[in-house]
C-alpha cells in the first residue's frame, strides 16, 4: 500500500516522459527523471478490514496498485480545488510547479 501512494505522489507531482524532436529521451538517468524520496511522503497511517476473496480457495486478493490511482486523482482535484478561485482546470500531470504556474497564468488570460 505505501509503496502505492508513493508511485501515485510520483505519477501526480514528478513523472514526465519528455522527448526531444528527434524522439529521444531527455531523461536518460534519474538525474533527469526526478521520483519523492522517503523524506518527501507524507505520513499515511492505514487500517486493515478483513475480507477475504470468495474467488479462490485461499481468500486472498492484491493490493500492490490500490494506492497508485486514487492518490494522482486526489492531487489533481485538491490542487484544482485550491486555484478554483484563478479558474484554473487541471487536465495535464505532473503538477509540479512550474505547471502549476502555468495552469495559474493561462486560467488568468481567459
Amino acid at each position: 500500500i505505501l509503496g502505492g501512494v508513493a508511485h501515485g505522489l510520483s505519477n501526480a507531482l514528478y513523472e514526465e516522459a519528455i522527448f526531444d524532436e528527434q524522439g529521444q529521451s531527455l531523461a536518460s538517468s534519474f538525474l533527469d527523471y526526478p521520483l519523492p524520496s522517503a523524506r518527501e511522503m507524507p505520513r499515511v497511517e492505514m487500517f486493515h478490514l478483513t475480507t477475504p476473496s470468495p474467488l479462490n480457495p485461499l481468500g486472498v486478493k492484491g493490493a500492490g496498485e490500490a494506492g497508485t490511482l486514487p492518490v494522482t486523482a486526489a492531487v489533481a482535484g485538491a490542487v484544482e480545488d485550491a486555484l478554483r478561485p484563478f479558474g484554473v482546470r487541471v487536465n495535464r500531470m505532473p503538477l509540479n510547479p512550474a505547471r502549476i504556474s502555468d495552469l495559474i497564468h493561462a486560467a488568468g488570460a481567459r
